[in-house]
């Protein structure tokens, strides 16, 4: 019996399923799904954080957006190639990269409510491109270090000159964000007072690394007492229970920040995407991956909630050319790394 009963279950399974799949099929017959059209990006972003918020994204809206990862001088040259006939809708790239194209006219102006409420020092006043999130240069220090302190440094003079502090920081030939702490601090402070600055830091280095990630970790083990570091991964490790505490420069620091621009006209889905990068969906993906950005548009949730977000910060530095860039880096390694 209970053979029979299997069998019978079986069969009104099938019947039912063919039932259910005809009846879908009638109905949809004269409804075809909308065709959606796939966004193409050039990004400058690793290849993990743009599979990440493109996945997001798909599950969100059911579009699809092809991320397609290139280093900046790579992606700098092919917007000059492809200037008259752009293979992409729009970048997501480091600002330095959008600065440098934009003056080229490699871009289509773009405006929405979302990009009207970044604030000026994080976009083209054209519209020709507008920062969607940024990272500041931050003092990571031991917890343990601090208790030991009477006075807790508050600025990069301060820091310089603070007595047995032990440094660790990134290699400027080794990341941009390091390189652009350098850059900037000659622009805040002139060349040669910022040129002094790095003097004095100098000494106090233990290591200069090659990756961002390592001298918040040094901090972390207590290899140093302060790096210097970018606060997305003082926060990764932050969150991962290493005993470390963010101090804001009071007189200012540098940041990279990315930003989007449309290579096309009218391109409704490339715009539609870039305002969802402006929002809270986005930095809410970054955030459960551990990526902690600061949202350039202090419209949304994520920036409100965000400690330190009053944070001073420096002025961009000058477009460099690549020469004006490798001269100044070649006088550091120059005069101050190996001299």
């Amino acid at each position: 019996m209970k053979r029979y009963t299997w069998l019978f279950l079986t069969a009104f399974l099938c019947v039912l399923t063919a039932l259910v799949g005809s009846v879908w099929l009638e109905g949809h017959a004269d409804h075809p799904e909308k065709a959606v059209e796939a966004v193409t990006v050039y990004t400058t972003l690793p290849a993990e954080q743009a599979s990440l918020l493109a996945s997001s994204y798909e599950i969100a809206t059911q579009a699809r957006v092809d991320f397609i990862p290139l280093p900046p001088k790579e992606l700098i040259e092919r917007l000059h190639t492809e200037k008259e006939k752009p293979h992409a809708d729009m970048v997501l790239a480091d600002s330095w990269v959008l600065r440098q194209a934009a003056q080229e006219g490699a871009f289509v102006p773009y405006f929405s409510e979302q990009t009207d409420s970044v604030p000026d020092e994080f976009k083209d006043e054209e519209g020709a491109w507008t920062g969607v999130w940024y990272d500041p240069m931050i003092f990571c220090a031991n917890s343990d270090y601090l208790r030991t302190l009477p006075r807790i440094p508050q600025t990069w003079e301060e820091l310089a000159h603070y007595p047995d502090v032990r440094i660790g920081m990134t290699d400027l030939l080794a990341a941009d964000a390091a390189a652009n702490l350098y850059f900037s601090l000659l622009t805040a402070y002139g060349e040669q007072a910022g040129f002094r600055l790095m003097a004095d830091l100098h000494p106090k280095v233990v290591q200069y690394v090659k990756f961002l990630s390592t001298p918040v970790r040094m901090a972390g083990m207590g290899e140093v007492d302060v790096a210097l570091a970018v606060q997305s991964e003082t926060l990764r490790y932050m969150n991962n229970g290493y005993p470390l505490r963010i101090i804001y420069p009071t007189d200012g620091t540098a940041y990279m920040l990315t930003g989007v621009a449309m290579l096309r006209d009218n391109c409704e889905p490339a715009w539609t995407f870039a305002d969802w990068l402006l929002g809270d969906e986005a930095q809410i993906t970054l955030q459960g991956a551990g990526v902690f950005f600061v949202p350039a548009n202090p419209g949304t949730l994520t920036y409100k909630m965000l400690a330190g977000k009053n944070i001073v910060l420096f002025d961009a530095p000058p477009l460099y050319t690549a020469a004006e860039r490798q001269a100044l880096l070649d006088h550091w390694l120059r005069d101050i790394r190996f001299k």
